[in-house]
Order: C-alpha cells, then sequence, then structure tokens
C-alpha cells in the first residue's frame, strides 16, 4: 500500500520539461516555473544554481536583488524563495517578461518587480544601490563586460554587493572591474559561473576559503 502511495505521489508531481525549471530550495521549493521558446533563452543549470545559493545562503536573506537578464526567473525566483527581501527581474522580451509575471502571481510574490527592458538600458536609468546582481546574458551577446563597468560606475551597488556573473567555459573569463574580487567559481558542462565581490569586503558567509564548487 505504501509503495502505491509513493508511485501515485509521483505520478502527481509536475515534471520539469524543456520550458520549465524547478526552484531547487526555499518556501517555494519544488515549484515550477514555465517559460516560452525564445532564441537564446538558457536558464542556469541546477547544479550550477544549487552551488550558487550555497554561497549566498546567509547574504541572500533580507538582500535587494537585482536579476538584469531574467529569462526563465530561475536565479531570480530562486532568491526570493530563499528569503530576499526584493528581487527587480530586468527582462526585454515582452513574452518573456508575460511569463515572468505569471509565475510571479501564481508563487504570490508582491516582492518580485518584473520591468520589460533592455539591460543596458535599465542601467542607464535612476540608480538604486542591490545587495546581489545576477548577470546571466546570453553567452553569444558579449554584454558581461560592459554590464559590469555600467553597475560599478553607475552606483547600482551597495557595498558589500555581490555580483554573479555567467558565460560559457569556452569563453574568455570575463574582466571584472577595479575593485571586485572574483571569490568562487564554479563548472558545469559548458557553463562557467563567477561569484565577485568588492574587493576588501569578502564575506566569510559566502562560504571560507575559494573553490571551484565542483
Amino acid at each position: 500500500m505504501q509503495r502505491g502511495k509513493t508511485l501515485a505521489a509521483a505520478q502527481k508531481k509536475p515534471l520539469v520539461t524543456r520550458n520549465s525549471v524547478r526552484i531547487i530550495a526555499g518556501r517555494w521549493r519544488g515549484r515550477l516555473l514555465r517559460f516560452p521558446t525564445v532564441l537564446e533563452l538558457r536558464p542556469t543549470p541546477d547544479r550550477v544554481r544549487e552551488t550558487l545559493f550555497n554561497w549566498l545562503q546567509r547574504p541572500v536573506v533580507d538582500a535587494r536583488c537585482l536579476d538584469l537578464c531574467a529569462g526563465s526567473g530561475a536565479l531570480g525566483f530562486e532568491a526570493l524563495s530563499r528569503g530576499a527581501a526584493e528581487v527587480v527581474l530586468v527582462e526585454r522580451d515582452v513574452a518573456v517578461a508575460r511569463a515572468l509575471r505569471a509565475s510571479a502571481a501564481l508563487l504570490g510574490s508582491p516582492q518580485a518587480l518584473i520591468v520589460v527592458a533592455d539591460a543596458r538600458g535599465y542601467l542607464q536609468g535612476l540608480p538604486r544601490p542591490f545587495d546581489v546582481v545576477f548577470l546571466d546574458p546570453p553567452f553569444a551577446s558579449g554584454l558581461l563586460p560592459e554590464l559590469c563597468t555600467l553597475l560599478e560606475q553607475r552606483g547600482w551597488l551597495a557595498p558589500r554587493a555581490y555580483v554573479y556573473l555567467e558565460n560559457a567555459v569556452s569563453d574568455a573569463v570575463v574582466p571584472l572591474p577595479d575593485g571586485w574580487e572574483a571569490v568562487r567559481e564554479t563548472r558545469a558542462g559548458e557553463v562557467r559561473g563567477v561569484l565577485a565581490q568588492r574587493r576588501g569586503t569578502a564575506d566569510p558567509a559566502a562560504g571560507g576559503e575559494r573553490t571551484d564548487g565542483r
């Protein structure tokens, strides 16, 4: 009988599909985020996401976060699930932004603010400092160095801000602005993830000694 109940529960559990990702932990653990089929929309792999939020386990609590190239919303909603106070999700594609709003409504999350804008354009606006920023643009865009510079020079970062950068392993390591330091790096398949923080403000809450996260 117990085996039958287990099988029935497994059958009722929503399955991750090509157009969905599952929140890993926190208050919405196991919930699915759905998104449309859009060229270059590539959610951060589960393994990388889990490693990243292990690093940010304490810093993300009560943090103001910016998911600058939000896509599926996997990073932004994961941050909210784990205790972030607010997340601004910036997405230029109208259909993808509509899916992000649907996810926020499904989760009942007024702390998620969806902004339809180009990443560069958004950073040209009036800055509000963020504690944690996620940068995961399309690999072929080459936007990472410019976005890092805009974040630093235009006042978008809190004094102890963390910035997560994601690019292809086959691409060159992204040069960081003066005053930033790479404190963690992880790789999974073709994806490289780097967690940076302003130099001299390294936080033990992000995990102690450096590691590749594997």
